[in-house]
């Protein structure tokens, strides 16, 4: 191999190299923000919202029909000491949206609101309905213990669409979304 030759071969793998460990800082992770756990009178309640979580992509595949589901994971937990924990509560919510070309509408849908499915006409507004919980009582206050420690843990995840199979060829970029949060958990005594 002459001397030009070792260079491009250098020169490639370098580019490799920065590809695979550089291209994942540059991107924006989905991460859980803007997290309050507080009471009310009844219950604990939760407010959170999720960032950097959709595509760039998401819009124009959102106004072609694809409809874009949120699965949100919220665990409570009673810490036990040296003991393993014992689990008090386990909720699965999801947000779903999907836009109505002739209305120029989306329609959101969130299986934890009364107000579910809630009708907005820009996308900004649908995404901050989709990434956001807003006031969900997680449990009555009657069941905690007070004095004792509690854990709660948050997870959201940007479900992959499903489609037909006939429809895999045309939409294969779909299939490339698979956004996950890593697990939020706050630790507190009631």
């Amino acid at each position: 191999m002459n001397r030009s030759g070792r260079r491009k071969t250098v020169f490639s793998v370098m580019a490799v190299l920065v590809l695979i460990f550089c291209a994942p800082a540059m991107a924006e992770e989905a991460r859980l923000t803007n997290i309050i756990l507080t009471d009310t009178p009844d219950a604990l309640r939760l407010f959170l919202a999720v960032e950097g979580s959709l595509p760039s992509k998401t819009e124009e595949t959102i106004q072609n029909g694809v409809p874009v589901s949120f699965s949100f994971s919220i665990r409570l937990y009673r810490s036990i000491g040296f003991w393993p924990d014992k689990k008090i509560v386990d909720i699965f919510l999801t947000h779903s949206v999907k836009y109505n070309s002739l209305k120029k509408s989306y329609e959101v849908s969130r299986s934890w609101d009364e107000k579910s499915p809630m009708v907005v006409y820009s996308f900004d507004a649908a995404k901050k309905l989709m990434t956001e919980i807003d006031g969900l009582d997680i449990i009555a206050l009657s069941r905690l213990e007070r004095g004792n420690r509690y854990q709660l843990q948050a997870k959201a995840t940007l479900q992959q669409i499903t489609l037909p199979y006939y429809l895999h060829h045309v939409l294969f970029f779909v299939s490339l979304w698979n956004i996950e949060t890593d697990w939020y958990t706050i630790d507190f005594i009631y």
